[in-house]
């Protein structure tokens, strides 16, 4: 049975690789990007696979709050319900790592606004749907007063404290959610894969990015993650692994969310 599939930040990198091996099963694909040329470059190279299914582009920049709303309004216009929503989209290294409103831009793009995108589409999730966070191997305790903007982070401390943080609220609002779903899944697709993310940051070429889509895959369709919401899979050692300890203690992880609602409320969101 084929699926309605979001993935966030899929012109380049994992999410691209990812995209296109679901495009190879059928599956209806909602191609999210922030340049309207990669959208429609990819909209082409998807539409030439041999299988493919339906292929819908949306253009958002998920630094602003307002996007991120726009993106969940046009897809629930569109679509009755939605399968899997793959919250693939990060930045590491930005010229300018501060958005307008004061926050930082990290925090932004790879935690809250994953957060409210999925805040904003459960509705259209039934109970099995699935919501696929990515978070990584580097992981380290988040500042809160980093989030509220008070603190200025290197590239390295603020994509670590924000992948744990993206982490932390799939445990936060999986909890929550329990068995109304849907399942809520943090997934470390692999250290160092050759994504532009990587490039930039490391200026190294990583290695195959489809280890980091085959396990995107598996975790939006496969039996073996049916049963996983509210856990944390490293794809670094091939299994469901414990994430940093922060994201296991439920106080923090609900002083997290407090902290992303904080941001979003000064935001007027």
């Amino acid at each position: 049975m084929t699926k309605i599939i979001l993935i966030t930040g899929s012109t380049d990198g994992i999410g691209l690789e990812t995209a296109k091996m679901l495009a190879q099963q059928g599956h209806t694909l909602l191609v999210h990007g922030r340049s309207a040329q990669k959208l429609a470059d990819v909209e082409k190279q998807l539409g030439q696979v041999e299988g493919v299914g339906t292929i819908e582009t949306y253009q958002a920049d998920l630094s602003k709050m307002s996007d991120v709303e726009a993106l969940a309004k046009a897809i629930s216009n569109k679509h009755e319900h939605l399968d899997v929503l793959i919250n693939n989209a990060g930045v590491y290294k930005v010229p300018n790592p501060v958005t307008e409103e004061g926050f930082d831009l990290r925090f932004i793009v790879n935690t809250i606004a994953p957060y409210l995108l999925t805040k904003r589409l459960l509705p259209l999730l039934r109970a099995d749907g699935r919501v696929i966070n990515l978070s990584s191997a580097a992981q380290s305790p988040t500042d809160l007063k980093a989030f509220a903007a008070n603190v200025r982070l290197d590239d390295q401390a603020a994509y670590a404290q924000s992948k744990l943080a993206i982490t932390m609220w799939s445990f936060h609002l999986a909890r929550s959610l329990g068995q109304k779903g849907p399942l809520i899944i943090a997934v470390n697709p692999a250290s160092l894969l050759a994504s532009k993310m990587v490039k930039d940051a490391y200026g190294i070429q990583g290695s195959d990015l489809s280890v980091g889509a085959d396990i995107l895959v598996r975790a939006a369709l496969s039996d073996e993650f049916a049963n996983a919401s509210g856990q944390y899979f490293d794809n670094d050692h091939g299994q469901f692994a414990k994430p940093h300890p922060d994201a296991l203690d439920t106080k923090k992880n609900e002083q997290l969310v407090e902290a992303v609602e904080a941001v979003l409320a000064k935001i007027n969101v």
